[in-house]
């Protein structure tokens, strides 16, 4: 009898920690796309970068959101006149760690620029906004589907993957939290 009260004991346990894990999981982000009202909260009418204050052009803003407080977003800047022009071309706010290709980004401000490589890609740089030091580097390759052109579009993670995308082109990324 003891040992029927021990796997009774056993087996009600792992069903708390299964059903715990299983509510942890319900609990996690539930990643949905930003309202506009949302991301004018988070996308400044001018992005602080490095010494300047370049201007952003709010309709070609994109983000998603936890739903709890955190953003994902971007957008074009307007770069004329500004030492970013030719450099940047797009400020990038994460408030939560992301694997964009193989670039790890910690919550924080980013700007990134990217050239052509091809008909079927770009490459893509990444920067600290408040500095300029470089971060990392990916590549985005051309929509195999009909997509939409956009400046740009992020879409929210589901299985903690998304993908941004700049004109055709798409670049995978992570939430890596």
């Amino acid at each position: 009898m003891k040992t029927a009260t021990v796997i009774r004991v056993v087996l009600a346990s792992m069903l708390i920690l299964c059903a715990n894990a299983g509510r942890a999981a319900a609990d996690r982000a539930r990643w949905r796309a930003a309202t506009q009202e949302e991301l004018r909260r988070v996308i400044p009418a001018r992005a602080p970068v490095i010494k300047e204050n370049i201007e952003t052009e709010f309709r070609t803003a994109s983000g998603v959101t936890d739903g709890r407080g955190r953003f994902i977003a971007g957008v074009v800047m307007i770069t004329a006149g500004y030492s970013a022009e030719g450099q940047y071309s797009h400020f990038f706010i994460t408030q939560a760690p992301l694997r964009v290709g193989d670039v790890d980004l910690q919550p924080g401000q980013y700007v990134f620029g990217y050239k052509r490589v091809d008909d079927d890609r770009i490459h893509l740089s990444f920067y600290r906004a408040s500095s300029g030091d470089p971060v990392g580097e990916a590549d985005a390759r051309k929509s195999a589907k009909g997509h939409a052109v956009r400046s740009l579009l992020i879409t929210p993670p589901f299985g903690g993957r998304a993908t941004i995308q700049i004109g055709r082109f798409l670049l995978e990324y992570r939430v890596a939290d």
